[in-house]
């Protein structure tokens, strides 16, 4: 039994290759930083990856799904039905996350780790990858702990197998999620871990709004109260659901595999907040995607001080923010790879000043 968090052993960027990548970087033909955050990009790869001329490929993408008992409080505009609807379109290849990696050329892997009355007759099929592992109950946070006494160590633990079960060499990890009531309880643990009020964190998820959306405010607000503390394994025990605590999983197992973590929206955005908590030396290891159109999304991007690489409106899930800012990362490495040198090109460089 996982009583405390996991230690993950993730490798520190190599400060000597950060130094040859910024080198490099002066080196290509065009005026030092006018590329400005593709240099960024690729200099902190190289320094991650430990060599010079990074990459973004081999890219795998991983998304969780799961139902949640606090969606019968009516906190999202959509019934919990639709989350296993959404895990048949993904398989099926029709979701949004689906045609995207498809488009991209990144295998999909999606994990079922709690989805309530899950299709039996789901499987992996030519584009995406199934994976069950459903790994414990989960209750409502608004009068339980989330996880009963074994904790959500059971949870994270399948996170981090559903990276162990990818094909090997992943330099880029996309992680998504998907459930019905998920933003519910991403914005409670990140009230939580914040010290944040409900007014503030508590977004349209699906597109509630009015009196629906004070409902959910007040679904967090009575999961506060009941709560226990503010440290981050505690707040996951209390308030985290199963996507959550397997996002944990997935992104520790991902960074001590040495691949760079491509962040999605807001609860994978809480998730990362979680580990970098219990772990701080995670937070390199970490790309964020994009700013949803969550409110909550900013306040904890900034405590995590991420500046994200796109800022779309997007508010969906299913790895589609880290789907769609892939490109740059990509176009980062192939810069940095493929550019020549002012001495290649027979370019004079700058002059002194």
């Amino acid at each position: 039994m996982l009583t405390h968090p996991p230690r993950w052993n993730v490798p520190a960027p190599d400060p000597e290759l950060r130094e040859a990548a910024v080198r490099h970087q002066a080196r290509l033909i065009k005026p030092t930083g006018s590329l400005g955050r593709l240099e960024d990009l690729a200099v902190d790869l190289a320094a991650w990856q430990g060599q010079l001329r990074p990459r973004a490929r081999p890219a795998a993408a991983v998304l969780f799904a799961a139902d949640h008992p606090v969606a019968r409080h009516g906190v999202s505009a959509y019934p919990p039905s639709v989350t296993r609807a959404m895990v048949g379109a993904l398989l099926g290849g029709g979701a949004a996350a689906s045609v995207a990696a498809r488009a991209l050329r990144i295998p999909l892997g999606v994990v079922d780790v709690g989805v309530v009355e899950p299709d039996p007759g789901w499987a992996s099929t030519e584009h995406v990858a199934f994976l069950s592992a459903r790994a414990q109950e989960e209750s409502d946070v608004t009068v339980d702990p989330a996880f009963g006494a074994e904790g959500p160590g059971p949870t994270v633990r399948a996170g981090a197998a559903a990276v162990d079960a990818l094909a090997g060499g992943a330099r880029v990890v996309l992680l998504g999620d998907l459930g019905i009531g998920n933003t519910t309880l991403a914005a409670a643990v990140a009230c939580a871990l914040l010290g944040a009020d409900p007014e503030e964190m508590v977004g349209p998820g699906t597109g509630v709004s009015g009196q629906a959306l004070e409902r959910k405010r007040g679904v967090v607000r009575a999961a506060l109260a009941r709560s226990t503390g503010s440290e981050p394994w505690t707040v996951l025990g209390e308030l985290g659901g199963r996507e959550l605590a397997a996002l944990v999983g997935a992104m520790g197992r991902a960074l001590e595999r040495g691949a760079v973590v491509l962040v999605d929206g807001f609860l994978v955005s809480v998730a990362a907040l979680l580990l970098v908590r219990m772990q701080p030396g995670t937070r390199a290891g970490l790309l964020f995607s994009h700013r949803s159109a969550e409110p909550g999304h900013r306040r904890v991007l900034e405590m995590l001080q991420a500046v994200p690489l796109l800022e779309l409106g997007m508010r969906l899930g299913e790895g589609s923010g880290a789907l769609a800012a892939f490109p740059i990362v990509e176009l980062a490495c192939t810069l940095a790879t493929e550019m020549a040198t002012f001495d290649d090109a027979g370019v004079p460089g700058r002059s002194g000043s």
